[in-house]
């Protein structure tokens, strides 16, 4: 297989990713968004947030895991942060799919590629914390855009939203968690 058919392989592959689903519905409630406009909007909090970021980041590489960082959602599928999968389960078939589906590009696409996801997994450097953190905002917007979203049918709970999504949105964007604050607070009743 030539480079060019690799390249080509991956990116008609990459276009399920229109097809998955996520537990996260549009800002008007009419729907459930798919996790390549998850990808797209992501990337845009990112280029229009970048200055509220803990530390400065580069905002090409950060476009760049926001742009992977779902794409094992292909094999994997969406779990929602408050639904009820076993992360550690998740974590795994998510490893997987990272494995054939950047497996799909010539090697030095493949292990640039696979080395952004993993970054962007394990949260450690400025620019997946920061890409991280948006990741982790990005549907509580949306939730509060469309009057509650899905925290009503996933029974999420403001300390639950507390634990598994402040913490990681403060990490690196707490300019814009403290301004969304207020909205949360009053959404809960907290």
């Amino acid at each position: 297989m030539s480079r060019l058919d690799a390249q080509l392989a991956f990116l008609n592959e990459a276009d399920r990713l229109k097809s998955i689903l996520r537990g996260t519905t549009l800002h008007d409630g009419s729907r459930r968004e798919n996790s390549a406009e998850h990808s797209w909007h992501i990337m845009l909090y990112a280029l229009t947030l970048a200055e509220h970021a803990t530390r400065p980041v580069d905002i090409n590489r950060v476009l760049k895991m926001l742009l992977l960082h779902d794409i094992v959602e292909i094999d994997a599928g969406d779990a929602p942060i408050h639904g009820g999968h076993d992360p550690a389960r998740q974590a795994a078939r998510e490893a997987l799919a990272a494995d054939r589906l950047f497996g799909l590009l010539p090697p030095d696409q493949a292990a640039e590629f696979r080395a952004l996801w993993d970054e962007f997994e394990a949260a450690e450097s400025d620019d997946a914390v920061f890409a991280k953190s948006l990741d982790r905002i990005q549907p509580v917007v949306a939730n509060l855009q469309s009057g509650g979203g899905t925290w009503a049918e996933f029974n999420v709970t403001y300390e639950q939203l507390e634990t598994r999504v402040a913490s990681k949105a403060k990490r690196g964007a707490p300019i814009v968690w403290a301004h969304l604050e207020t909205r949360i607070r009053a959404w809960f009743g907290a």
